[in-house]
């Protein structure tokens, strides 16, 4: 969904998806076959990911001297408050629950890439 939410909004950024919290660790960490991948600027982390969940892919990441510097969105379906403050107490630089409306969320996309991309300043590699 977020792949084709890119591709609606002509988000120039390039989306990278791994399908569990073990390869996206291993994506970040540029690990075996993803040894030549360029860093991400920004990190979209669902909390429900198998084999490793976002909560332990978020406390390594931010955990990490290198990868903590990547900004993490936390978007998830998620919208139990410990949630929200597990999230933060990790250091997610934000917090989204995905609406289940995919207009809108196409629009929370724009709005997400918007910010990371127009309006902050991130720290420079």
């Amino acid at each position: 969904m977020t792949q084709e939410a890119f591709e609606h909004n002509k988000v120039a950024n390039r989306l990278s998806v791994v399908n569990d919290g073990v390869s996206a660790l291993e994506y970040l960490r540029k690990e075996g076959q993803y040894a030549d991948v360029p860093t991400p600027d920004l990190v979209l982390l669902d909390l429900n990911l198998p084999r490793m969940d976002g909560r332990e892919v978020l406390a390594a990441l931010k955990a990490d001297e290198e990868l903590r510097k990547i900004p993490v969105v936390v978007l998830t379906t998620s919208e139990a408050e410990e949630d929200v403050v597990r999230s933060y107490s990790l250091y997610a630089n934000a917090f989204v629950t995905k609406p289940v409306d995919f207009d809108r969320f196409i629009d929370v996309v724009r709005q997400i890439d918007d910010f990371f991309v127009s309006v902050v300043r991130l720290p420079s590699r």
